[in-house]
């Protein structure tokens, strides 16, 4: 009986992993938006907090208690908010590294699979080719996800205060924010000493920002590395398989951009560390 003959697969490549990656990639893309919201309810009292108009409603009324009380801790309503803010982002940043990670070994599997691919059609080399990219925009989204939901849990306060209409305050809010900025103008003009919930705010908008700083340092380092190990292989790349020479110029040249990306995401955050009640400032009249 004859038996016709397997075509060898592409050493390394699994086409069930790539479906079993792309499948559990889409469930928490769907999940990084829409699981966070209701996973960080602890009580009854927060489901309404899944309302974007409802959660700005009790931040505004919380901060303006939290002001008009004077103490540096907070009030039980404000407590309440960033409480669920935190959870809120540490769900969302636990959720967006699972992503990341996901996305990562769906990425380098396409782009291994498109450079193997020699005998194959065009169009399958093709499709090979939009799925890497494809993968690579995802992976991008979720490294995006993952400073921006790290940097809103380690500074909830700031990062809940950001919901704040400062652009456009209205009724009590208008009022809290025109004191807020008053005496924030002169602490920064005359030195007076500043009311201890502005305490608060200076130190945690400090925070918000550093923490932005450090994981940018982190990924300069790791991008700036990467780029240089990529520019090094296409070197030493031969012209022959050109796939393998163009995918790592792509690798290399994106490395070098993300490298840059980051480079100027730590000298944007630097300078609200370095003086965070000017920053502050800003934020609160409404340009940052």
């Amino acid at each position: 009986m004859l038996r016709h003959p397997v075509p060898p697969r592409s050493p390394g490549f699994s086409g069930r992993a790539v479906v079993i990656l792309a499948a559990f990639a889409a469930v928490l893309l769907a999940a990084v938006f829409l699981a966070p919201q209701s996973l960080a309810a602890n009580h009854s009292s927060e489901d309404g907090f899944v309302h974007q108009r409802n959660l700005i409603k009790a931040v505004d009324e919380a901060f303006v208690e939290y002001w008009d009380s004077g103490d540096r801790a907070f009030t039980p309503d404000m407590w309440r908010v960033v409480d669920y803010w935190f959870r809120f982002h540490a769900i969302k940043a636990g959720i967006s590294i699972v992503l990341l990670i996901v996305l990562v070994a769906l990425s380098h599997q396409a782009w291994k699979a498109y450079m193997r691919a020699g005998g194959s059609g065009r169009g399958r080399r093709a499709g090979l080719a939009s799925a890497g990219a494809l993968a690579l925009i995802l992976t991008t989204l979720a490294l995006l996800l993952v400073v921006a939901n790290v940097q809103g849990a380690v500074a909830p306060f700031t990062s809940v205060l950001t919901l704040m209409p400062v652009g456009a305050p209205h009724g009590q809010l208008a009022g809290t924010l025109a004191q807020v900025r008053e005496r924030l103008t002169d602490s920064q003009n005359t030195g007076d000493r500043t009311p201890p919930a502005i305490d608060v705010m200076i130190s945690d908008f400090a925070l918000y920002h550093e923490a932005v700083v450090v994981m940018a340092v982190i990924l300069a380092i790791v991008f700036i590395g990467l780029s240089v190990v990529l520019w090094k292989r296409f070197a030493r790349t031969g012209p022959s398989p050109r796939r393998t020479r163009r995918t790592l110029g792509w690798f290399g040249a994106s490395s070098t951009v993300f490298s840059l990306f980051v480079i100027i995401l730590f000298m944007a955050n630097l300078s609200n560390t370095v003086n965070p009640t000017e920053g502050l400032l800003g934020f609160f009249a409404g340009s940052s």
